[in-house]
């Protein structure tokens, strides 16, 4: 019987190797198959597409005497390139090149064979060495993948093959005379790691001791309730064998016991108490009337998985300590439970709370208040108090209403200054003139509107769109901006003191697109950021729902809707983060922004409190004036806005602070930002005929202080 084991890889470049490709083709009895078109086709198709090297590798045939077949296929970096392509992220590119460097050893190749083939389907390994005396008898196959065709032939050859037929790569090594006394210290010497699967406890014991006289951890899966047993002797090289249940016995004791002599020592090394029930009575029975302890298929199936997880974990270094762990299927199993959990995807729209819906029959000062409460916000914080007593309004910055993003309140002063526009706002439509003495207090501004009587009919004018300003996210369709719409917007920032840059260059804005689409994506892979962001969305009966922003303000599709769901995991968030990955976290912004007709960027001079106040007006006056022209606004601020200094961006993010400075850097060039200027906010603004949906506010009642004497401002 053949005991060809070894796939043969031929290199037609290679003269000796194309007079034996000759040979094979002249023999009638071997059959070519030749699919490489369909490989190169799939290996042109990966994300992200091969460097031009691997895509040009020369091809290789590979000859399989034991099916006298010979398969074309590609070469090897091309070949493990697209083989394993379907493995990432599970194992990263670079984990995977860092498992390929492990050499294993596996002794006993019934549960054996597929911890083995497991470990090349994974491609968790660069080289296996295999052990075992035994050939394939019909007994094996309730438990090996063999087949009848394999009787009579060594259990490591059969392994062998199967796993060449996946990957003719992968070198293997065999010893189908077993691992021996004589044979033991060469089997274990250059390993990284070896799994002892064999039945003979006497072997058990010999692979131990050579495997701690070299250094090397062993790994052991039983398959009776999933017991993975691992030993660290690369770390413990003085731990006891076996964790010490058979205390000091020597390998010699144990050689040549019977199936039945065998069972206390199998006792104390698995525990009587826990083993199956099952696998319990079987022991009673063995040499009775059964012939030897069982074993099934699909147990043994789900050790090849226990074992190669553990091998990844060993190989990249990760958490894998001496012990054991069960893991047992029928347990599990006993576990089940209908699921539960919230509904993301039914396309419920939470109403307007009644105080937000109609402040017509309020009282002048309290109509004041209120408008000045539907100010815009980051993250729709209300990061204010609003404060009515005897002839005025007082407002100042909450700040603990605050984020990572809002660098030095200078956001919450921007959303200050937009409640500040709403009030005056409302007190002109009201007959009433509000003068605004703004002070500053420590790291904050605090603004006391004197309101007499007066008329402002520009002001009073804009009253409605106050009331039913919104945030519009929906998809636009790019158009010019007429003349009379520039105009207008850039008299609404001038109107407060506020410089607006209007980018409509196509370029420009596929520029800024490129820029905040980067930007969110460090949002997202900034644990604390990320964080914060995902606190300020509401899904449909979360609690707290009249702050933040309501998910179905976001506009997204049912699809995208389960995508962010599964965004909000930061265990899934800090992988991208370690992979340096997650490019898809930025696509939704790049789409918005390159649906845009233009964005507005406002602009002040200075960075005090006052000033941003100054040019949250402006931004605001801007908001209103682009829906009177029949625009969607939507606030597109990226994630740097608000820092300046080095240590700014540092607080934001100490891993990607250089790279929010150069995106800023990379910004403030497209919108031409002088020097001693500071961006107040940027606003998307877009032609989309799509109705935007309203997140919840909180009343001014939650936002309010106890009235205090006129004029005076209160104090944190």
């Amino acid at each position: 019987m053949t005991t060809h084991w070894q796939a043969i890889v031929l290199d037609d470049t290679d003269s000796a190797d194309r007079a034996e490709l000759r040979r094979l083709r002249d023999d009638p009895t071997i059959e070519f198959l030749d699919t490489l078109s369909v490989q190169r086709e799939g290996l042109a198709r990966l994300t992200p597409p091969p460097p031009q090297e691997i895509l040009d590798e020369p091809m290789r045939w590979v000859h399989y005497p034991w099916r006298r077949t010979v398969v074309a296929t590609l070469g090897p970096v091309a070949f493990r390139r697209l083989r394993l392509d379907r493995n990432r992220n599970k194992i990263t590119a670079e984990e995977q090149d860092r498992l390929s460097t492990l050499k294993i050893g596996i002794v006993g190749l019934s549960v054996g064979h597929a911890i083995a083939y497991a470990l090349a389907l994974d491609g968790v390994c660069g080289a296996l060495r295999l052990a075992d005396f035994d050939e394939i008898e019909l007994s094996n196959l309730n438990r090996i993948p063999a087949t009848l065709l394999d009787l009579g032939i060594t259990k490591p050859i059969v392994a062998a093959r199967r796993i060449a037929e996946i990957d003719p790569y992968l070198p293997i090594e065999i010893d189908d005379r077993g691992v021996t006394a004589e044979s033991a210290d060469s089997f274990v010497d250059g390993l990284d790691l070896v799994i002892e699967e064999c039945d003979s406890l006497d072997v058990k014991l010999l692979v131990r001791e050579h495997a701690r006289a070299h250094g090397v951890p062993v790994i052991m899966e039983t398959s009776d309730r999933g017991l993975l047993d691992v030993e660290r002797f690369d770390l413990e090289p003085e731990r006891a064998l076996f964790h010490g249940l058979l205390g000091d016995i020597e390998s010699s004791t144990l050689k040549g016991l019977s199936t039945h002599d065998k069972v206390p020592y199998v006792l104390a090394l698995l525990g009587a108490d826990d083993l199956s029930a099952r696998m319990a009575a079987s022991m009673i029975e063995v040499d009775r009337t059964t012939t030897t302890w069982p074993q099934l298929g699909s147990e043994v199936g789900l050790g090849g998985a226990s074992v190669a997880g553990a091998v990844r974990r060993f190989g990249l270094g990760q958490k894998l300590e001496s012990g054991r762990v069960r893991i047992h299927i029928d347990e599990h199993l006993d576990a089940l439970a209908v699921p539960t959990g919230d509904v993301h995807i039914d396309g419920a729209v939470s109403p307007l709370s009644a105080d937000e819906s109609t402040t017509a029959t309020a009282s002048s000062f309290d109509a004041i208040a209120d408008a000045a409460n539907r100010a815009p916000s980051g993250g729709n914080v209300q990061p204010w108090h609003i404060t009515v007593s005897e002839g005025s309004i007082a407002l100042e910055v909450d700040t603990h209403r605050t984020s990572g993003l809002d660098v030095a309140y200078r956001g919450s002063h921007v959303a200050l200054g937009a409640a500040l526009f709403n009030a005056r706002v409302a007190a002109a439509d009201r007959g009433l003139v509000g003068q605004p003495k703004i002070r500053t207090n420590g790291d904050t501004a605090q603004i006391t509107l004197s309101l007499t009587d007066g008329t402002d009919t520009d002001l009073a004018a804009k009253y409605p769109r106050v009331l039913s300003r919104v945030t519009n996210r929906n998809l636009g369709t790019p158009r010019p901006f007429d003349d009379a719409t520039r105009s207008a917007l850039s008299d609404a920032a001038d109107a407060e003191g506020t410089r607006l840059a209007l980018v409509t260059d196509r370029d420009a804005i596929e520029r800024v697109a490129d820029i905040i689409a980067e930007s969110d994506r460090i949002r997202y892979l900034t644990n604390s950021l990320h964080s914060e962001m995902i606190s300020e969305l509401r899904w449909p009966g979360q609690a707290d729902p009249n702050t933040g922003i309501d998910v179905h303000a976001l506009a997204l599709d049912p699809t995208d809707l389960v995508k962010l769901d599964v965004s909000r995991r930061s265990d899934v968030m800090a992988l991208l983060h370690d992979w340096d990955a997650g490019v898809a976290l930025g696509e939704d912004s790049h789409e918005r922004i390159m649906s845009s007709s233009g964005l507005a960027v406002t602009i002040v001079s200075g960075d005090t409190p006052a000033d941003f106040v100054r040019g949250g007006s402006g931004t605001q006056n801007v908001w209103i004036t682009a829906e009177e022209h029949g625009l969607a606004v939507h606030p597109a601020s990226p994630v740097f806005i608000y820092a300046h200094e080095p240590a700014e961006f540092d607080e934001l993010s100490a891993h990607y602070a250089q790279a929010l400075a150069q995106l800023k850097e990379q910004f403030e060039s497209i919108v031409g930002i002088d020097t001693g200027e500071s961006i107040a906010l940027v606003l998307r603004l877009s032609h989309t005929d799509e109705t935007a949906v309203r997140s919840r506010r909180r009343t001014r009642s939650h936002v309010a202080e106890e009235p205090v004497e006129s004029g005076a401002v209160p104090q944190n």
